[in-house]
């Protein structure tokens, strides 16, 4: 099957949003990452504007949803936060392989709430001075896995390994640090960086040269071959429209 993703492109490129005749209208359910929600919520209010359609989305870490999906839930678009989850459900035939693409680039950064705790340069993490760090699943969440790479690289892991608080998703590990419950944490430089604002509390952005690179695919899952709201939808994402949203909002694309 060949995705023709341009269709709504050139549309939404010059915001000429037209909005599709209701009684074509469709939902789409999207299986999101957790550090990918806020933006998928900005995007869902122009898409819906645009076309009619409808957005519903259900938000965890990828390992999470990579294993609803294998488990048959009926997700037909999903947003992962790496780039293996969706090869391995095209390879499971449970994902069109033509559809996948990059549709963002995630940025690691440490963080506090605590304005003054951390600098600019991470050397909070050496001094040690802080009793809990959170970080993501490793297992789960590929900002988890960038987490211990950063840790590893500078020879830490070690040495904070009784530190650490494990998040089952980027949303929990934030939540750790936003409520006091750990001092600091690595968190998606999206959940902290907010349009024309400055974030809240203190944070180190961490080089990009000290984890792999964070990248997210989207894929159509099989179960959203037959829905326009789907189709429509992928078409979306690759618009320059969508982009802006989407570097607006802490990703590179």
């Amino acid at each position: 099957m060949l995705i023709r993703y341009r269709r709504l492109a050139n549309v939404f490129a010059g915001m000429a949003l037209l909005v599709s005749d209701p009684a074509q209208s469709a939902t789409v359910l999207v299986a999101v990452a957790s550090n990918f929600t806020e933006t998928l919520v900005a995007l869902s209010k122009e898409f819906e504007t645009a076309t009619g359609h409808v957005v519903k989305h259900s938000a965890a870490a990828t390992g999470v949803l990579r294993a609803q999906i294998r488990a048959g839930a009926p997700f037909e678009v999903l947003l992962s936060a790496d780039t293996e989850t969706p090869l391995q459900l095209v390879g499971e035939d449970l994902a069109v392989e033509r559809s996948r693409f990059t549709y963002a680039r995630g940025l690691l950064v440490l963080w506090s709430a605590n304005r003054v705790l951390v600098d600019d340069q991470g050397a909070v993490l050496t001094k040690a001075s802080f009793s809990h760090l959170a970080i993501a699943n490793p297992k789960l969440a590929p900002y988890g896995r960038a987490a211990m790479s950063v840790l590893t690289t500078l020879n830490l892991s070690s040495r904070l390994a009784d530190k650490l608080v494990t998040g089952q998703s980027i949303a929990q590990t934030h939540e750790f640090v936003a409520t006091g419950n750990a001092e600091l944490g690595f968190v998606a430089w999206s959940q902290i960086a907010r349009p024309g604002a400055i974030p809240d509390g203190s944070y180190w952005m961490v080089p990009t040269s000290l984890y792999p690179e964070i990248r997210q695919d989207a894929v159509l899952l099989k179960a959203g071959v037959g829905n326009s709201a789907a189709l429509a939808f992928m078409d979306y994402l690759h618009s320059e429209s969508a982009r802006r949203i989407i570097r607006a909002h802490g990703y590179a694309t």
